[in-house]
Parts: structure tokens; sequence; C-alpha cells
């Protein structure tokens, strides 16, 4: 009896070890991790459209809002200046632009200026 053991064993580990180096072999498909396949929006236009997306608009194989990115402003490639901000697709100086002071549309009142990103700061 406990030789009949020993023999079930030895085959269990024989056929083990049969799986483990055919699937190292030749057929090692399943330890490879799934191959992602990337949808960019040059390929998928829809992809801009799609929920969590940065922007409905493809600039260089990627989404983007137009309106307000800094690098793609009103339109694909036009960067902003160092000390402008995208706002509404135009590269202003928030700092003193009275349609957006201090951030985009944020207007002055009427007769104040636009100073240091503050209206009226004078």
């Amino acid at each position: 009896m406990p030789q009949q053991h020993y023999q079930q064993q030895k085959k269990k580990k024989q056929s083990n070890e049969r799986r483990l180096t055919t699937s190292l072999r030749g057929s090692s498909f399943h330890l490879k991790p799934p191959r992602l396949q990337r949808r960019t929006c040059n390929k998928y236009p829809r992809v801009c459209h799609a929920k969590g997306s940065p922007g409905p608009y493809c600039c260089k194989k990627k989404c983007v809002n137009v309106l307000t990115d800094e690098l793609n402003c009103g339109k694909c490639g036009k960067k902003c200046k160092f000390s402008e901000t995208c706002c509404k697709g135009h590269c202003v100086n928030t700092m003193f632009n009275k349609k957006h002071c201090g951030g985009c549309n944020k207007k002055c009142k009427k007769g104040n200026s636009c100073t240091y990103g503050m209206c009226n700061y004078s």
C-alpha cells in the first residue's frame, strides 16, 4: 500500500514537471501579461469625448482642452508665455488684464484697473 501511494505521488510530480516545462518552452502565452491596446485620439477621435477625458480636442495624440490648456491655447501647439494663462483659448496675463484679473473670467468693475491680479489695487 505505501509503495502504491509513493508511485502515485511520483507520477503526479512528473506530470507537473512536464506541464511546467512545456509552459516555459512553447506555450508560454499564459505567463505574459495581456497586451494593452492603446487608443490614441489620432486614430480614435471619440476617445477625447469619453467621460474623464482632459478635453474634447486631439493634439499630438493627446486629448486636450484648447480653451484652458497652456501648451495648446486656442489651437494645437500654441504655447502661452511663462507669465500667461490660457483663458477661453487666449493667452492672457492675469496680473494686468481687466477681463481676467487674478484668474480666468474675473472681471474688474468699470473704471477699475487690474494690477498684480487685483482690481483697483492702488
